[in-house]
């Protein structure tokens, strides 16, 4: 868990190419075909849940800390995988969601979001504490001093949490930390230029310094002495249909600073749509934690369309009297009655509005699949699908890397497979990135 991470970042400060990738979702699908690849491959599975996801009301997902981890540890336990080798995280946890609020409130309401997750055992935490709160000044920049005071305040809640955790469960182990944000909100970048300035070396530099400053001036030692990342802005990000794609030497002069710090590498967050080979050469450069998120539900929406045109391919409502799943025309109906998780980060006429709720990279469609309409429209279209044969060519022509993993006798041809596979699929390029000598 924690110790698998420290040791990712040893043998980075040794030079090797190691590195890890942390899936940010909640998905079922996704989480379950996280964790076959990570059995497959022996390696752990690093997973994630977000403050607006995950908090103490349940955020979106009507998940508190611990019943996120009962979850996570539930699939883990029904596809078995081993619990030493899962890791849970809980990504930018701090104020973001209480901005509208005084310091103290908001503060307060992280302190709480924070002791829970370490309660419920979640050992990567990241302490975001960069945003403007409400008596923040808004016309001046948030001073590094008061992001690391804040930072550090939500640490000595951590330690508190451990340390009550520990006289609980004495094999429970201290949490690892990561700093920094210079990355756009949970969720995505709202248009296709935001935040993909690259982190200049002296902001870095600034940054470690002050915070190590502030926490040792708390007392937090140990805890620094356990800070094992600095979220950065590598230049990656995309948009609805674009991606910038990492550029090394764009980068090299943040990269090159890394050399300065003999504890800890960078998290690149948004690295989704990247290619394998711009995740490699990120892991070579020091950039060792890999965060993705909207790519694995993405992929799960890919693979949801090519089976519902298989079921249309195969089957008629007419003909067999079969109910068809409809999904796209559900999905669709839904995201228009419910625009809130998608109106902000849209943008164009109607026609151009349409494309991006079905085929956006910032897939906004992710907040749609637990509706019970769209829920149940997935569960139609697996059921329809289910014992029956779907000729090779078909599959072929919608889901060729499923097509392939069948053939090569890796997978069934059961809906659920030919869906997990294909997520798979954007997997392995980050077990490409993270694994020396690994082929894809």
């Amino acid at each position: 868990m924690s110790k698998i991470l420290l040791d990712m970042v040893r043998k980075q400060k040794q030079g090797e190419a190691v590195g890890i990738y942390s899936a940010c979702t909640a998905n079922e699908f996704a989480l379950r075909a996280v964790l076959r690849r990570a059995l497959a491959t022996k390696q752990p599975a690093l997973i994630e849940a977000t403050a607006n996801q995950v908090d103490q009301n349940g955020g979106y997902t009507g998940m508190k800390p611990a019943d996120f981890a009962a979850y996570v540890i539930g699939l883990a336990a029904e596809e078995g995988f081993p619990r030493e080798r899962l890791i849970l995280g809980g990504d930018h946890l701090g104020p973001l969601t209480r901005t509208s609020l005084s310091e103290k409130e908001a503060m307060d309401y992280a302190a709480e979001l924070v002791r829970q997750y370490v309660l419920a055992g979640f050992t990567k935490i990241h302490l975001d504490t960069s945003m403007r709160l409400a008596d923040d000044d808004i016309n001046a920049r948030l001073a590094d001093e008061t992001i690391a005071a804040r930072g550090a305040a939500l640490c000595l809640v951590a330690e508190e949490a451990y340390r009550s955790l520990l006289a609980e469960k004495p094999q429970a182990e201290a949490p690892v930390y990561v700093i920094g944000s210079e990355v756009p909100i949970p969720g995505g970048a709202q248009s296709a230029e935001e935040a993909i300035n690259v982190t200049s070396p002296e902001d870095c530099r600034r940054t470690l310094a002050t915070f190590e400053n502030i926490f040792r001036g708390q007392g937090l030692d140990s805890a620094w002495d356990r800070v094992i990342g600095l979220v950065v802005q590598p230049g990656v990000e995309f948009g609805d249909s674009e991606v910038h794609e990492y550029d090394r030497q764009k980068a090299s002069a943040l990269t090159a600073s890394l050399a300065d710090w003999n504890q800890g590498v960078f998290e690149g967050h948004s690295t989704d749509y990247q290619t394998p080979a711009c995740l490699r050469e990120m892991v070579e450069d020091g950039i060792a934690i890999l965060k993705v998120g909207p790519a694995l539900t993405f992929a799960l929406r890919e693979a949801i369309f090519a089976l519902e045109a298989i079921e249309q391919e195969l089957l008629s409502e007419s003909a067999s009297g079969i109910r068809l799943s409809n999904f796209r025309n559900v999905l669709e109906s839904r995201m228009l009655a419910e625009p809130a998780n998608w109106k902000k980060h849209y943008h164009g006429d109607d026609k151009q509005l349409a494309f991006a709720r079905a085929f956006s990279f910032s897939d906004r469609a992710r907040y749609y699949l637990p509706d019970r309409q769209v829920d149940a429209s997935i569960r139609l279209l697996i059921e329809n699908l289910t014992g029956r044969e779907i000729p090779l060519s078909i599959l072929s022509q919608y889901m060729p890397w499923s097509y392939q993993a069948l053939r090569a006798g890796r997978i069934s041809s059961k809906p659920e497979e030919l869906l997990l596979e294909h997520i798979g699929h954007y997997i392995d390029e980050y077990l490409f990135a993270v694994i020396p000598d690994a082929k894809i």
